[in-house]
């Protein structure tokens, strides 16, 4: 084989892998995504707040059994106590000065913050919790912003049926991608394969070079968009650890086995019928 033909074999090689890698990666990572939208939407969930104001005359020993007991019911997921200098510091870098010093004393209570596991993060079950938490005379008031639970729920709603949506239309776009990428490849072999059926080759004994070519570009491109992945998992991992993070195995293994097959799947397949098309017309027509 001369020079420029083995660079045009690898060239050809290094433009199909990468051009796969880039769409398998960008098919995985919706993948990751897909995977953890149930742990997406319990994120946002969880981090809607509730705000239990403690009567003024409260001692911060009642504050905290109270508290260890409320962390005992099964819908809290973390909680903490704030004592009214607490709030006031808060308050006053809120506000960028010292209101203590015009007002001479601190009006704001101690409260304890509240976050609520996912299941109870609506409107119903929130206002069920807050009758019975101030039922405890040790409780003043329970504040909750109950448009913005409902604004929360409705986008992760809105958000997971775009999303399925959008993962569709990409899978159609990586398999049209790949499989012109395939084709181009092929249709620079059409020559070759109309060789060597005119000189007697079987259809199967044609097209086993290409599909195993075609299985190794896959496996090739699977591999390092997996490693892709990895990365950008490392990356975000340090903003994002409760939502994805590299000891997520299962979830890793699950998604990376999906770019593995989907690679290896839809590189044979479309070799196979782009193959099968030379195959089977006129040499005449191999010129069009």
């Amino acid at each position: 084989m001369s020079a420029s033909g083995g660079w045009r074999l690898r060239s050809s090689f290094i433009s199909s892998v990468i051009s796969t890698t880039i769409v398998l990666y960008m098919l995985g990572l919706l993948a990751l995504v897909l995977v953890n939208i149930h742990r997406l939407s319990e994120y946002v969930k969880e981090n809607l707040g509730i705000s239990v104001v403690l009567a003024e005359n409260v001692k911060q020993v009642d504050a905290e059994f109270l508290r260890k007991t409320i962390d005992a019911t099964p819908w809290v997921k973390e909680s903490y106590y704030v004592s009214k200098d607490e709030a006031a510091e808060e308050l006053e870098k809120s506000l960028g000065q010292d209101f203590l010093t015009l007002l001479k004393y601190n009006p704001l209570s101690p409260s304890i913050e509240l976050k609520v596991r996912a299941p109870w993060a609506n409107n119903d079950s929130l206002s069920l919790i807050a009758e019975s938490l101030v039922a405890s005379p040790l409780v003043s008031d329970v504040h909750y912003e109950p448009n913005l639970v409902d604004l929360v729920n409705a986008n992760a709603r809105r958000f997971s049926g775009l999303l399925l949506s959008f993962s569709a239309l990409m899978c159609f776009i990586a398999i049209v991608l790949i499989n012109n990428t395939i084709r181009i490849s092929i249709y620079a072999r059409r020559f070759i394969i109309k060789t060597m059926q005119l000189v007697g080759a079987t259809p199967g004994f044609v097209r086993r070079p290409f599909l195993v070519r075609a299985a190794r570009h896959g496996l090739v491109a699977s591999v390092l968009a997996f490693g892709l992945l990895l990365e950008t998992v490392y990356l975000v991992q340090g903003e994002f650890y409760e939502l994805v993070n590299l000891r997520q195995y299962a979830i890793l293994g699950l998604v990376g086995a999906f770019i593995l097959l989907s690679g290896v799947i839809i590189n044979v397949l479309t070799t196979y019928f782009a193959v099968n098309k030379y195959l089977q017309i006129s040499v005449e027509r191999l010129y069009y």
